[in-house]
């Protein structure tokens, strides 16, 4: 019944912006944290960005910490990852998800479909 849907994605220019957007449906997003996830070719899936439902308080990997906003939007069911200052480290496959998050540990529940996002030099 939950279903998350990314869009958003892209190819751009080292130094650019994308904002990926997460619609959810299927369940009432203020109850839930949530999170944003990358995989690059060849390696392991990476949580990048974590938001606590209950008081707001987010986590940033180091690769992405100062460039990535994470936000949620309750009343249009949305979650964003605003993504500045792109390098081509931040090639890789993003995805949404609920998580669990307790600070340093966010884990992944449902998922969304993913989208590309594809940095050039």
């Amino acid at each position: 019944q939950v279903k998350l849907v990314e869009s958003g994605g892209g190819s751009v220019q080292t130094g650019g912006s994308l904002t990926l957007s997460c619609a959810t449906s299927g369940f009432t997003l203020d109850y839930w944290s949530m999170g944003w996830f990358r995989q690059a070719p060849g390696k392991e899936r990476e949580g990048i960005s974590c938001i606590r439902t209950h008081d707001g308080d987010t986590y940033y990997a180091d690769s992405v910490k100062g460039r990535f906003t994470i936000s949620k939007h309750n009343r249009n069911n949305t979650v964003l990852l605003q993504m500045n200052d792109l390098i081509p480290e931040d090639t890789a496959i993003y995805y949404c998800a609920t998580v669990y998050y307790s600070g340093p540990i966010c884990r992944g529940d449902n998922w969304g479909q993913g989208t590309q996002v594809t940095v050039s030099s």
